[in-house]
């Protein structure tokens, strides 16, 4: 029980963070994260100010995407957030936003180039777009997943971007790391050129992503 009491509390904070951060306006975007044993997942409700969010409005759901706890009607993404969790065993969480520069790249359809260090060690390279689909459709969550492979963000043509990652917070972190790629490419293409990152180099920087950080129980960073 306290496994559900701290992914709703989780799945606030990310909620109320994205809105903060201006990635969403209104009540657009979705947060979700999956409980142990990957059978439930809670997932924010559809349609609610993110600035009034409780943990008691989270909604639970099965992988069917039958609500099974919660007095909201949950978002609309449903069938995007389980195909993901069905599609990658490592991601705990996903998010998805609507933010200006990566939307920019989708209306475009456009992938996003890995430009910046933080896009390969975060992301694993460029973030592709998939193909346009209506929102809140099967086919949406089939698209996404296939473009998304084993990356963490991918782009939805028209629509925005989702970020996934080990738990919600690292899937926001992949949302404000594409987003900033994007700004900085657009502003590098403005002077005249954008040098990406090599295959080697995304692969390098990649692997080198995995030692980085505090080693648990031990007070010596990893670099």
């Amino acid at each position: 029980m306290e496994s559900y009491h701290k992914a709703c509390r989780e799945v606030v904070m990310v909620a109320q963070a994205m809105y903060e951060q201006g990635l969403v306006v209104g009540t657009w975007g979705n947060v979700s994260t999956c409980l142990p044993g990957r059978e439930e997942v809670v997932i924010t409700p559809s349609g609610m100010d993110y600035t009034k969010l409780t943990p008691e409005d989270m909604v639970v759901i099965d992988m069917e995407g039958r609500k099974i706890h919660g007095k909201w009607k949950p978002s609309v993404e449903v069938p995007l957030h389980l195909a993901v969790y069905r599609a990658r065993l490592d991601v705990w969480g996903v998010v998805h936003v609507h933010s200006i520069a990566a939307s920019a790249f989708a209306v475009a359809r456009m992938a996003i180039p890995a430009a910046l260090e933080e896009t390969a060690q975060l992301i694993g390279g460029e973030i592709e777009v998939a193909e346009y689909q209506p929102p809140g459709t099967r086919r949406l969550a089939r698209a996404a997943v296939e473009a998304l492979g084993q990356k963490n963000a991918v782009l939805l043509a028209n629509h925005g971007l989702v970020g996934v990652g080990a738990d919600v917070d690292r899937a926001l972190k992949a949302c404000l790391v594409a987003e900033k790629t994007a700004q900085v490419t657009i502003y590098a293409r403005m002077l005249g050129q954008v040098n990406f990152l090599s295959p080697e180099e995304v692969r390098v920087l990649a692997e080198g992503f995995k030692h980085y950080g505090q080693v648990k129980g031990d007070g010596n960073a990893r670099k």
